[in-house]
């Protein structure tokens, strides 16, 4: 399996143009592809992480599958949330625990090299999407069968509006979407 994936890293896959999601959100095949400039150890203010792989609402930023890959998107998502769409913290926060969960499944139970974030917005409603090239799907636990892990998608359902996964020709697509009041 790992064989055939070697040379999946860095293609992109557009929607297809039927897409319903696509469609809802505005999203053509057409995006522009995420800077892919290498990805370096997390340091330096918010911003910082943004210059360094690109940014997530303009096209999909791809990241190693890594542990230290989940600190980049916290503040990826911090940044975009805060700086540039002027969301309140709690919000914020509430989204950044989210990415740090879809993020985590991805590195932890894919076993791809890299993933792919994408942050959109619409009026009264942001989606995030982690996107991997595996087709497994993530499962949601009954709270009294979780004990240290196990607690991430439960945390998603409660602290997300709507989640879901999109799979894909390769892979799929983790999205979480949260209501948020426009000002």
């Amino acid at each position: 399996m790992m064989g055939g994936m070697a040379g999946l890293e860095g293609m992109e896959q557009p929607r297809p143009r039927s897409d319903p999601a696509a469609a809802r959100w505005g999203i053509h095949g057409d995006l522009p592809d995420a800077d892919r400039r290498p990805s370096l150890a997390p340091c330096g203010p918010v911003s910082a992480a943004l210059d360094l792989v690109g940014d997530p609402t303009l096209g999909e930023v791809r990241l190693p599958s890594r542990p230290q890959s989940a600190g980049i998107a916290r503040r990826l998502t911090a940044s975009v949330l805060l700086k540039q769409w002027s969301l309140t913290p709690q919000l914020a926060e509430h989204a950044v625990l989210l990415v740090s969960e879809l993020v985590g499944n991805a590195v932890r139970h894919t076993g791809a090299r890299t993933f792919g974030l994408r942050m959109l917005r619409r009026r009264g409603w942001i989606r995030i999407e982690v996107r991997d090239p595996s087709r497994g799907l993530p499962c949601l636990m009954p709270v009294q069968e979780m004990d240290t892990s196990g607690r991430g998608l439960f945390l998603v359902d409660t602290l997300s509006d709507r989640w879901g996964v999109d799979l894909l020709p390769r892979g799929k697509t983790t999205w979480i979407e949260m209501r948020v009041a426009d000002r």
